[in-house]
């Protein structure tokens, strides 16, 4: 029987993060050891690893202390001839550096995949990863900011690679032609005014807040918009009372969660603008797969590394963080486009989407540092 020659281990599989491990597993030999759960947010739920092809190992993450953590079981995959290993780039997994370390000297490749730096590391940090990131031969980052950040922090520009990010985009993309205009929102709201859409997990740190007040603020100046708030809301957040103090009580829908792609899709088609106050993460490759343009704030070391798929004007804008007044103010901009100016910006989402944030473009990366399935 034919041994799989690289070994992929990562804290655990998302559900969102089926497509790209699926497409590894269709181009390359590998095996793969996740966790049996998320470290940090046990509500994210996960695929059913016993339908990947090369699953192996369920690995057990054990806290530590604060957000260290080890991956019990996953030492064992030195034991086995593996010619290289791509690994979650997380420096709190002690597991992981001494893996990196043996695969070192062991003369095997590493591959790391990883957010990188955000640009607010402090100074003990940016020692302690950048000492993590030299271990391994190769680095994969989400966007071309972290790795500049690496780059300038001195890790060599030759093993960082840009990677993207990804949801189901080949099934993204085979259902624009079905993508139309409907009245799913005006027939909930009673009327056709502008809507503003939040996709995403409800809570504190994502400043909904803002859009509500930022909504007020329009309102005051004439313009009459509506909100939906896709997701589940598990802080109990108060979305109702914030809108009930300001009179926007009719004009705000709690949807839930949602993972119909379906429903998901007609929501983003025919939102106004998705905005998202907080960071922004996969959230804008979801609402530029389906032609919706993104807002969202500008510090970016404090942003998920998918801000760099909005291009302002183009796909959607930036505005102050914590500023209220700018969001409304950069909201209506956007309030104010053509029926043609709609058009050339959903062109420009599908562009940014089929050009880099996509299963195919990652999978070019991975044959470019990884070696390809025979």
């Amino acid at each position: 029987m034919k041994r799989n020659t690289i070994c992929c281990i990562y804290n655990s599989g998302p559900h969102y993060r089926w497509p790209i491990f699926k497409a590894l597993a269709d181009n390359f030999d590998i095996d793969f050891c996740f966790g049996s759960n998320t470290v940090y947010t046990k509500s994210i739920k996960t695929f059913d690893y016993s339908k990947l092809p090369g699953f192996t190992r369920l690995l057990r993450n054990r806290r530590i202390f604060g957000k260290f953590y080890w991956q019990s079981g996953a030492l064992r995959q030195l034991l086995k001839p593996y010619r290289q290993y791509l690994m979650l780039g997380e420096a709190y997994c002690l597991s992981s550096w001494i893996i990196a370390f043996a695969a070192k000297l062991l003369h095997r490749k590493t591959v790391c995949w990883t957010h990188g730096w955000y640009g607010r590391e402090s100074g003990i940090k940016r020692i302690i990863s950048k000492r993590f990131y030299s271990m391994f031969s190769e680095i994969l980052t989400y966007n071309d900011y972290s790795g500049n950040l690496l780059a300038e922090g001195g890790i060599p520009r030759s093993k960082i690679h840009t990677i993207g990010n990804s949801l189901d985009s080949r099934k993204h993309r085979a259902m624009r032609s079905e993508l139309h205009s409907t009245d799913i929102y005006s027939s909930h709201f009673g009327n056709t005014d502008p809507v503003l859409l939040y996709c995403g997990r409800v809570q504190q740190s994502k400043r909904l807040d803002l859009m509500i007040e930022a909504a007020h603020i329009l309102q005051e100046h004439g313009t009459n918009v509506n909100l939906a708030f896709v997701g589940a809301d598990n802080e109990h957040v108060g979305l109702e009372d914030m809108a009930h103090r300001v009179g926007l009580q009719n004009k705000v829908w709690l949807f839930g969660p949602c993972y119909d792609d379906n429903k998901l899709a007609e929501l983003f088609y025919n939102a106004t603008v998705c905005v998202s106050p907080g960071n922004v993460g996969l959230t804008a490759v979801h609402a530029l797969s389906f032609g919706c343009p993104v807002i969202t704030h500008n510090n970016f070391p404090f942003q998920g590394p998918e801000f760099e798929c909005v291009r302002p004007g183009l796909t959607g804008d930036f505005f102050r963080q914590n500023d209220a007044a700018d969001l409304a103010r950069v909201i209506a901009k956007w309030l104010g486009h053509t029926a043609r100016q709609r058009e050339e910006t959903a062109k420009a989402a599908y562009a940014e989407i089929d050009g880099k944030w996509n299963v195919d473009s990652q999978i070019s990366v991975f044959k470019s540092v990884l070696k390809q399935k025979n």
